[in-house]
């Protein structure tokens, strides 16, 4: 009798802390039904999420809505239940710790009591979330070109995840973005394969840390492949691209995700050459897994298996689709009500033999065993705002946004000077949240400062007339667009605060972020008038942007006597963009991606091939408005003394790159030096210049430093005729400067032999 107690009471080994993950994972594996198993593949949206749609959406609106979703047929209840018996393995849209904590102990009324895995959009910060730190997003970070920032942003945002019972953020996202319409560009970190890359694996090193924290999250790199450069500019839409254009461009952020140990991928919305990407076996399972090592699980976007019975025609129906993806190498479903059933289905006719099933939750239970979460499946709330929007957090997003906002234009108006009394403030994104950026949850008043509060924090002696334009450029008044073109004449200075609206809330009303494309690059609505007539007034007019992407500018950029791109600039974006107009930061940023005149000079990028121009526009000009790595200052920087260690190497060589960098102005400042190389002869066409490394240089007014970059035979290498890694022997140019625009780069040659 004793005995048998005693046998009772013994755990089960998967639920000893100090036993090996492998064993607790085979352990669980040899306990769990095939259901058990099929649920831990599976994610839902959350009750309250349901709730809030159910009230929201029609049946119709659902089918094609990518950011709400219920479940005809089946309440929360149903979902409340499935948690219950161990059905579901994970949860998104889950916004709350009280919700989180809720669910969590319906899991732990299961059978086995599995935990829940919960995935968040927290792309800048756990913005999506309230009460949280808001950072800027990812474009405005790529902007400070700042890989050290990239890593503090990400280790903070998995603090204050984990202190609201969050495990898995749905970031990096180190697409390569090269078609301006495209309405995600704010979420990447711009054209440039190299930058994304640095950036891409800080960042998912800040995130998981060892994974074995209780402070470390998982991180998921995506969209895998191609989404950044679809067809028509539209997200989802089909990509073309060659395998070359594939593995120069938009692989190498990826494979650098890999290699900083990313746990999780998810593969893009889009059809690639014709086969979609969730069905994808040469994506899944040829390179990432059996290519490039990876050890993780592999996750679906919104519905997008659904979407290859539905939209792309690949598959018959949803059971085929399930299938597919299933074989070709996908581990977990984003999002639904029939995987369950119809991948039961599938193993018990042996279509899909069980051990492939097995590989998928082995992965997926590796994660939750590793995050700690069968020792700690609930979060604190006592302690959780003890974390969130602490003050070492707040001080990282108020640097994080001085750091990325970039000085385009700059007549001599700028910095400020308290002799301008009188000034005019007008715009779209004068004072709105919507400097939060897209992937925000509206957040409290108190922890947000807007651009027209900064102003006048910054400078509290300024008289700032403040004419409100309403936050929506669609449908901006007409009479208020006059009053501000009348008042603007008799003040001493204008601002206008102009861009893109992105706030999720209104998603429908949005000019830019996910699924908010466009097929221009213009200001919307009445903004270009408002800038125009105000600019012609007489006075000094100062343009700040607030978007998530490059927009057409090149008039208004004429007219203004200073243009500023805010980009999202987070939560202290005001203050940090009062701070600048004003002097009291120099800023330092450089542009990520580059700035077009218009829309009908897409592609417009950096890098291209040399043939790219050998015919130019006619009408208008061939030359971006604003190039890649550009980025004004309140001081000015000298570049001298460019030298190589070597002038001829072997092909398994290296060669240092020296020189000044002087500021030969008056202020105290940041230079990001960029570094770019040009292979010139090669057996294919290879860019005209392509970024190799950075750096962010601190100087005194009048002091001068010397740089010094190592060009590795990495750098040196391409794809040969046959996709082959290789270093060719011939010249090499080698370009540092203050942007990537020829003029503003010192050029030197070496051999390689």
């Amino acid at each position: 009798m004793n005995i048998s107690l005693k046998a009772a009471d013994k755990k089960p080994l998967y639920k000893d802390p100090n036993a090996p993950v492998e064993k607790r994972i085979d352990d669980l594996l040899n306990r769990m039904t095939l259901e058990e198993k099929v649920g831990q593949m599976n994610q839902f949206v959350g009750i309250e999420h349901i709730k809030t749609a159910v009230a929201n959406l029609s049946k119709e609106e659902l089918k094609t809505n990518t950011a709400s979703a219920f479940y005809p047929g089946f309440t929360h209840k149903n979902v409340e239940d499935w948690t219950k018996n161990g059905l579901i393995g994970s949860f998104l849209h889950v916004l709350t710790l009280s919700e989180a904590n809720y669910l969590q102990s319906l899991a732990m009324q299961s059978k086995l009591q599995i935990p829940i895995l919960f995935g968040i959009d927290a792309i800048h910060g756990n913005a999506n979330a309230p009460d949280n730190t808001v950072y800027p997003t990812n474009i405005g970070l790529a902007s400070s070109f700042d890989t050290e920032m990239a890593y503090k942003i990400a280790r903070q945002t998995a603090k204050e995840m984990r202190a609201m019972n969050m495990h898995w953020t749905f970031n990096p996202n180190v697409e390569v973005a090269r078609d301006q319409r495209w309405g995600r560009v704010g979420e990447t970190y711009g054209e440039d394969p190299y930058l994304v890359s640095r950036l891409g694996e800080q960042t998912v090193k800040g995130y998981q840390g060892n994974l074995n924290s209780n402070e470390n999250v998982l991180a998921c790199v995506k969209h895998f492949v191609g989404g950044s450069e679809p067809l028509n500019g539209t997200n989802g839409a089909p990509t073309d691209l060659s395998e070359r254009t594939i593995r120069e461009v938009f692989f190498p952020p990826f494979k650098a995700g890999a290699d900083a140990g990313a746990m999780s991928f998810m593969t893009a919305h889009n059809e690639l050459n014709g086969i979609p990407c969730h069905a994808n076996e040469w994506l899944m399972n040829d390179v990432l897994r059996k290519e490039w090592g990876f050890k993780g699980f592999i996750v679906s976007d919104w519905m997008d298996i659904e979407h290859m019975s539905d939209l792309h025609g690949t598959a018959e129906n949803l059971k085929e689709a399930f299938y597919q993806s299933i074989m070709a190498g996908m581990d977990m479903h984003m999002h639904g009500i029939h995987w369950n059933e119809l991948v039961t289905e599938l193993v018990k006719e042996g279509r899909i033999p069980e051990s492939r099933i097995d590989q998928s939750v082995r992965r997926i239970l590796d994660i939750k065993f590793r995050l700690g979460l069968f020792e700690n499946p609930f979060a604190d709330e006592k302690q959780s705002m003890k974390v969130r929007l602490n003050p070492e957090h707040r001080a990282t997003a108020l640097e994080a946004s001085r750091n990325s906002i970039v000085l385009l234009k700059n007549n001599g108006i700028l910095p400020l000077t308290n002799k301008y009394k009188n000034v005019l403030v007008t715009g779209i994104n004068t004072n709105d949240m919507n400097i939060l950026g897209d992937w925000s949850a509206v957040q409290k008043d108190e922890n947000v400062i807007t651009i027209l509060e900064g102003l006048k924090m910054i400078s509290p002696e300024t008289n700032f007339d403040f004419v409100d334009q309403g936050w929506d450029p669609r449908n901006m008044n007409p009479k208020k667009v006059k009053e501000a073109i009348a008042k603007a004449q008799k003040s001493d200075l204008n601002i206008v605060v102009a861009g893109d609206y992105m706030m999720r809330f209104r998603w429908t009303e949005r000019t830019s972020g996910e699924d908010t494309d466009r097929s221009d690059l213009d200001l919307v609505g009445l903004q270009n008038e408002l800038i125009e007539k105000i600019s012609a007034s007489g006075k000094p007019t100062i343009l700040i942007l607030v978007s998530g992407k490059p927009l057409s500018i090149e008039k208004q950029a004429n007219q203004a006597s200073a243009v500023i791109e805010a980009w999202e600039p987070g939560m202290y974006g005001g203050q940090a963009v009062a701070e600048i107009v004003y002097g009291k930061i120099n800023p330092s940023a450089k542009l990520p991606v580059t700035m077009p005149r218009s829309v009908g000079q897409l592609q417009m990028i950096y890098n291209h091939k040399p043939s790219q121009y050998f015919h130019p526009y006619v009408i208008t000009s061939s030359e971006p408005l604003y190039p890649f790595g550009y980025g004004l200052s309140y001081t000015t920087y000298k570049y001298s003394n460019l030298k190589l260690s070597e002038t001829t190497i072997p092909q398994t060589g290296n060669i240092n790159v020296c020189l000044d960098v002087t500021n030969s102005g008056t202020r105290d400042g940041v230079e990001i030096v960029q570094l770019y190389i040009r292979d010139k002869f090669s057996q294919v066409t290879r860019p005209v210049k392509e970024l190799k490394d950075f750096a962010r240089v601190s100087l005194k007014a009048g002091e001068t430093k010397t740089v010094t970059f190592s060009i590795t035979p990495e750098k040196l290498m391409f794809l040969d005729k046959k996709l082959n890694p290789v270093v060719e022997p011939g010249e090499f140019i080698v370009m540092v400067g203050s942007s990537s625009r020829d003029s503003d780069l010192l050029k030197q040659s070496f051999f390689v032999k």
